[in-house]
């Protein structure tokens, strides 16, 4: 092999690693981190990179309190639509928060299937502790960027 295909053939490798670092950078970037207060307990909770979580994080800071429904999820009805497109995780897991029917804000605190399709905004990274926060009832969340 002659010096100069050498050559060619390290500068196409070193530009195709740069530029797959930069678009895998460029993703982790655009995944918006965000705190979820409940009970004065704080959970940090990071969105997905898709038109429903970036609707989302423009809404925030939201202070919101949701209502229990099905001794699982705590929901809330956001005062506009979310754009975006549905479909059913299978499994939902402690932690999951969703947007269903286009406007509803549920945050899960119990893993369990689902046959119900839903948006998906993200998840909290440690659930731990999540269901002792929310309880039973009504709970005040908070929901700001980081």
């Amino acid at each position: 092999m002659t010096p100069a295909l050498l050559w060619l053939c390290a500068a196409c490798l070193t530009f195709a690693t740069a530029a797959f670092t930069a678009e895998a950078e460029n993703n982790k970037l655009a995944m918006t981190s965000i705190n979820v207060r409940i009970a004065g307990k704080l959970f940090a909770a990071r969105l997905e990179n898709n038109e429903t979580a970036a609707a989302f994080a423009a809404m925030l800071p939201l202070t919101l309190t949701m209502s229990d429904l099905n001794d699982n999820e705590k929901v809330i009805d956001l005062p506009e639509k979310l754009p975006g497109a549905a479909s059913n995780p299978g499994t939902i897991r402690t932690g999951d928060l969703m947007i269903w029917s286009s406007r509803s804000l549920v945050l899960f605190y119990k893993t369990f299937p689902t046959p119900y399709s839903y948006m998906r905004l993200g998840r909290i990274d440690d659930p731990t502790g999540l269901a002792a926060a929310v309880g039973s009832g009504n709970v005040t969340v908070t929901f700001e960027k980081q």
